[in-house]
């Protein structure tokens, strides 16, 4: 009997990004069943809650394939191993994430050496593209439409003059 071989691409997605997105469908093409783990991250305040960006990205990724959304909080790795993945999927967009990734990489490795750390870079039209950077163009007023989902960005828009 063959195993299933499930991924896993955790983050905060606050917002969910064309960028994310891109991973997603080109990583759900790599394995069986990808989860895309919206993180609970004590440390970060978020724009959205983390029952949004569940239902932000459950929407984003309605029409990809064996694609899962769930939420998870504390270490990665225990989530990794609830879950019965083989790998955890990273996007690096530029050097700059580089060094932070793989230091990542190699602390999981070390909490976990079943699991694989596989790095995908987006494709050239959204390397430049952050959460960050969407959330500080939104809060003044710049176009954000064309680095998130349509109603990405309508939400995000509400919630910035609502804040």
């Amino acid at each position: 009997m063959n195993k299933k071989r499930i991924a896993v691409y955790p983050g905060s997605f606050d917002p969910v990004t064309n960028g994310h997105i891109d991973v997603i469908r080109r990583a759900a093409r790599l394995f069986d069943e990808l989860v895309v783990a919206v993180g609970r991250n004590t440390t970060k305040e978020s724009v959205f809650t983390i029952e949004e960006r569940v239902c932000q990205m459950e929407r984003a990724c309605k029409d990809i394939s064996d694609v899962k959304v769930t939420e998870f909080s504390g270490l990665l790795t225990d989530a990794v191993r609830s879950m019965g993945a083989v790998a955890v999927v990273r996007g690096l967009r530029a050097v700059s994430d580089f060094e932070w990734e793989f230091q990542m990489a190699l602390m999981n490795r070390e909490l976990a050496p079943e699991c694989e750390t596989i790095f995908l870079m987006p494709s050239p039209e959204y390397s430049y593209i952050s959460s960050t950077m969407i959330r500080e163009i939104g809060r003044f007023d710049g176009e954000i439409s064309s680095f998130v989902p349509e109603f990405i960005a309508a939400e995000l828009v509400k919630r910035l003059k609502e804040s």
